[in-house]
């Protein structure tokens, strides 16, 4: 038959929530739709944050990626919380043409940093967007490397534009958040919980 495509059942598949993070106009929206749709949008001005949900192949596994867009949304500090709170892992977008948006990048890894409760093994990448632009780069990579390394985080450069490194970011950020879940999840289910089950049944054959 043509034309049929097989779906998964996307309730069980494990949700991967990432969350775009920095200040307006550095080009979040513009990575997220071109990772989304393989389409460059260069005024697109969302106004208010926007979810984005598709299947993704990540380590050979079928998982959905929920990408929050925050859309300018930061400056509204409980919204920015709650986002914040729900986020598995964080993509951290500045513009290599605007000093402002990589200092801004601080505040926003201590914002996030903070709600997670200190979490260092958060999920985050440090992203360099417009690369497309270098001629006119204001933030030198290795500045960006460097702060990047201080926070022990990966940096990349990206250009919404050309789609250079935009799958890059999208499935490193994934891979890490998955390998955190699988790690979670066998920490609760692993040799203590299966003991304290054994337990709880060795108990019961006592009576």
């Amino acid at each position: 038959m043509a034309g049929k495509t097989v779906h998964h059942n996307n309730k069980d598949l494990p949700v991967l929530k990432v969350i775009m993070v920095g200040t307006g106009g550095v080009g979040k929206s513009a990575l997220t739709l071109q990772f989304l749709y393989d389409e460059f949008i260069e005024d697109y001005e969302p106004t208010k944050a926007d979810v984005y949900r598709k299947p993704a192949n990540v380590d050979g596994e079928v998982v959905m990626v929920d990408i929050l867009d925050t859309a300018g949304q930061e400056d509204y500090a409980a919204i920015r919380d709650n986002y914040f709170r729900s986020g598995e892992g964080f993509l951290c977008v500045f513009s290599i043409l605007e000093i402002e948006s990589f200092q801004a990048t601080h505040e926003f890894r201590e914002q996030i940093l903070r709600v997670k409760g200190d979490d260092v093994k958060i999920p985050f990448l440090l992203v360099g967007n417009k690369a497309d632009l270098d001629d006119k780069r204001v933030v030198p990579k290795s500045e960006a490397q460097r702060l990047a390394d201080s926070w022990g985080v990966p940096y990349i450069e990206t250009s919404a534009k050309t789609r250079v490194n935009v799958d890059t970011i999208f499935y490193t950020l994934m891979k890490d958040i998955y390998k955190k879940k699988m790690a979670e999840a066998a920490t609760s289910n692993g040799p203590k919980a299966k003991k304290s089950k054994k337990k709880r049944k060795s108990k019961c054959l006592l009576f």
